[in-house]
């Protein structure tokens, strides 16, 4: 059984220090991106997954891959393609013969899922049978297969990429994949000092080093840490009122009635309060605000929305959505 015990003031504060020390880290080989990298580190301490969604070119491969070597995980990447299998991405059996008894048997190849930190690379590119194969991984940290159940290795992370405007030979995620997202990370273009900044780092002799700033075990001391974060009842009436609030029915918002066909469910409100808290530990606090609430609605919340055709004819976002309900729906009192 893990120790439950309370951290001493002097341990908690050199865990904290490591959260600082696995940002600046990241940072030497990734120039900006500072909310993207806040968020990706939200969703390793929640113990959910992230979906990064931007254009080509952004640093999305070269961010999870600075994550892994600043971690010291296992890490492994899948370049998702039309013709890709989900026994290219669970494993598959093979025969073997034992040398002497010469008896042939079936033996379990691990595929590429079986790893502390999954890069899933243009996931949208893959057919929905080879998507569903991350789907148990996702949300079991189990593999089934051929009646057996295979443990997945503890901590494991899944980020997933994908391409925003190219939908040529794509396979959008359908709902239930994307609901196991615990953030929807959206990746934008870096301001001009950033751009320049990029263009100087990446074009010399020198590779940036990203330093191992902790391990397998230490990662998971922090999650647990993070579910001790301390989350008010008022916050959690909130943050259950704004979740749904998201449902059209005949009390909600007008933003809601008009553009949103189907709300959020309940896991998106646990999904909330877990990034909630994990923002709170990152910025070294040991109890959620409404701050953390807010800066966290719309990754939680905007893949877990389905808009109406009024939405896309008035150009409309499931941003657009959560702004609106921020504004509309009151802290309790």
């Amino acid at each position: 059984m893990p120790d439950t015990a309370p951290l001493s003031e002097a341990a908690l504060r050199a865990q904290l220090d490591r959260l600082a020390a696995l940002r600046e880290a990241i940072g030497r080989a990734i120039v900006g991106q500072r909310d993207v990298v806040e968020q990706l580190l939200i969703g390793l301490l929640a113990g959910g997954h992230c979906l990064l969604e931007g254009v080509p070119g952004l640093g999305k491969t070269l961010l999870v891959r600075s994550l892994g070597q600043a971690l010291a995980l296992d890490f492994r990447r899948i370049q998702f393609t039309p013709d890709l299998t989900p026994s290219d991405v669970v494993g598959t059996e093979i025969l073997e013969e034992d040398h002497g008894t010469g008896k042939r048997y079936f033996k379990f190849q691990q595929g590429p899922v079986f790893t502390n930190l999954l890069l899933a690379d243009e996931l949208n590119r893959t057919p929905p049978k080879t998507q569903s194969a991350l789907l148990e991984a996702m949300q079991e940290r189990t593999i089934s297969y051929a009646g057996t159940t295979h443990a997945l290795p503890k901590p494991f992370f899944v980020l997933a990429t994908q391409n925003p405007l190219e939908q040529a030979g794509t396979y959008p995620l359908p709902e239930a994949q994307l609901d196991r997202f615990l953030l929807h990370v959206r990746v934008d273009y870096p301001d001009e000092a950033e751009e320049r900044a990029i263009l100087a780092q990446t074009t010399g002799q020198a590779d940036a080093v990203v330093p191992v700033v902790m391990g397998g075990e230490e990662l998971l001391a922090l999650q647990r840490l993070t579910r001790e974060v301390h989350v008010g009842d008022d916050l959690l009436t909130w943050i259950t009122r704004l979740v749904r609030a998201t449902r059209p029915q005949a009390q909600a918002i007008a933003a809601v009635r008009d553009w949103v066909r189907w709300g959020a469910g309940p896991r998106a409100g646990q999904s909330l309060v877990l990034a909630a808290k994990a923002r709170a530990l990152i910025h070294g606090r040991l109890a959620a605000t409404r701050e953390d609430v807010t800066a966290l609605a719309a990754p939680v919340l905007r893949h877990r929305l389905l808009l109406s055709f009024a939405a896309e004819a008035d150009q409309r976002s499931t941003d657009d959505v959560v702004a609106a309900l921020l504004a509309s729906i009151p802290f309790p009192a």
